[in-house]
């Protein structure tokens, strides 16, 4: 499956890469050969024994040569140039002892030749950038063979730029690629502590990918959006975790990060059809950008029928998570570390998380401060209302294993303070 779709990538990639240098190239075509007055130029590239053609551009609708016909190479004008056999500019080419002998001259009508060789970066040769006439042509001569040598540098330019594109491209898809497998993924799980209840009923998951030398989350996305399989990526890592929340308590819920795009487009609906909405919490952040929120919100509709609750990530890290905020209407609305940091001694910091706060139990939005570290700041946003929190004071984002451990280390604590309770009753 996974070569299926690395080949279907970089038969996307490499066809969006060649309508872009093509357009370019096809200008620089249509200007020397106007310039020149001539009746075709093209652009040839040498490959496996073949001369052929990349791009053209023909003074008539008609023309007798069309991009991705080919001819062997040692049969052409091109190579022979190239190899300085013959001249680079040739007026009649009935009167040079090699080009008239040539299967070519008659078969495109070909009586004055101007080529020049393409090089690339590297020095290596890519091809020939070349024009021809019908008829012969005296007032052409040292001066415009010149300009051709310059279009043909710039060609070459615009051709080693591509080539190196493409590469690189190969090679992020293929790092993209190599990942795209369940095994490979890791997810941990950083625990959402509930005040009032005092205990953990969430987790907000994170998609770990172990390589070496390590790369961040945001990293991946951001390749697999650039190749085109961020919504691979994204479902694969939400399947991955609402399997793993199976082994958690029923009433412990997991927080799944997700892109705007991958819910207008309906993937993460189908990821989650057969979850139960009391499970999952779908999380969108405040970089996450939102063209069209009515096409959003009518997209996000039938899950939120469903019961499946809607948080608004980074709130108070931009003017983006207010926009997210004022649009969507969230269900959970999640303090961004930047104001919670220092928010028990910092005024400003103090006074937005209570605007936020306040603005959040007027609208029936729940409230977790994400970025608790300390118990002052803890003791802080206690006092203001809050009632859910995550961060370092509680736990940093673990595996699987050590949240389950974590979650029957509460269980047993509970179990614990109930004895010692019915003990006292007693």
């Amino acid at each position: 499956m996974n070569k299926k779709i690395l080949a279907e990538l970089l038969l996307a990639n490499a066809r969006k890469d060649r309508e872009s240098v093509s357009e370019d190239l096809q200008q620089i075509l249509s200007a020397i050969r106007t310039h020149l007055d001539m009746d075709i130029a093209f652009i040839a590239e040498f490959s496996q024994g073949k001369r052929v053609f990349k791009y053209i551009d023909s003074k008539k609708e008609s023309c007798v040569i069309k991009a991705g016909d080919s001819d062997p190479v040692n049969e052409t004008y091109c190579h022979k140039i190239v190899n300085g056999e013959i001249p680079e500019h040739i007026t009649d080419t009935l009167k040079n002892p090699i080009t008239e002998k040539l299967d070519v001259t008659t078969a495109l009508s070909i009586r004055h030749y101007m080529g020049v060789p393409i090089r690339i970066a590297d020095g290596s040769i890519y091809g020939t950038f070349c024009c021809f006439n019908h008829k012969t042509d005296e007032t052409i001569g040292e001066r415009e063979l010149s300009m051709l040598r310059i279009f043909a540098d710039l060609a070459g330019k615009q051709i080693d730029s591509n080539i190196k594109s493409n590469l690189e491209k190969k090679e992020m898809t293929d790092r993209v690629i190599s990942i795209l497998d369940p095994s490979k993924l890791n997810m941990v799980y950083q625990p959402i502590y509930d005040i009032q209840q005092d205990k953990i009923t969430g987790y907000e998951s994170t998609l770990r990918v172990m390589t070496n030398p390590y790369r961040t989350p945001d990293v991946w996305i951001n390749e697999a959006k650039q190749v085109g399989v961020s919504a691979n990526l994204e479902i694969m890592a939400i399947k991955k975790a609402t399997t793993e929340l199976e082994q958690l308590p029923k009433d412990t819920y997991v927080s799944i990060n997700t892109s705007p795009e991958h819910i207008i487009n309906g993937a993460i609906a189908t990821a989650l059809k057969e979850i139960s909405p009391k499970k999952v919490v779908l999380e969108i952040t405040e970089h996450a950008p939102i063209t069209d929120y009515v096409e959003f919100r009518e997209a996000l509709k039938p899950l939120r029928d469903r019961g499946i609750l809607l948080a608004i990530d980074d709130a108070g890290a931009g003017y983006a998570s207010f926009q997210h905020i004022l649009e969507i209407a969230p269900d959970v609305i999640k303090l961004d570390t930047s104001i919670i940091h220092d928010v028990n001694v910092d005024p400003a910091r103090h006074a937005l998380a209570t605007a936020i706060i306040s603005f959040a139990k007027e609208t029936n939005a729940e409230i977790i401060a994400e970025g608790v570290e300390t118990q002052e700041e803890y003791n802080a946003l206690r006092l203001l209302g809050v009632n859910k929190i995550q961060g370092f004071y509680i736990g940093r984002p673990m595996p699987i294993l050590d949240a389950i451990a974590l979650q029957r280390s509460e269980i047993s604590r509970s179990r614990q303070d109930s004895v010692e309770v019915l003990a006292n009753v007693r």
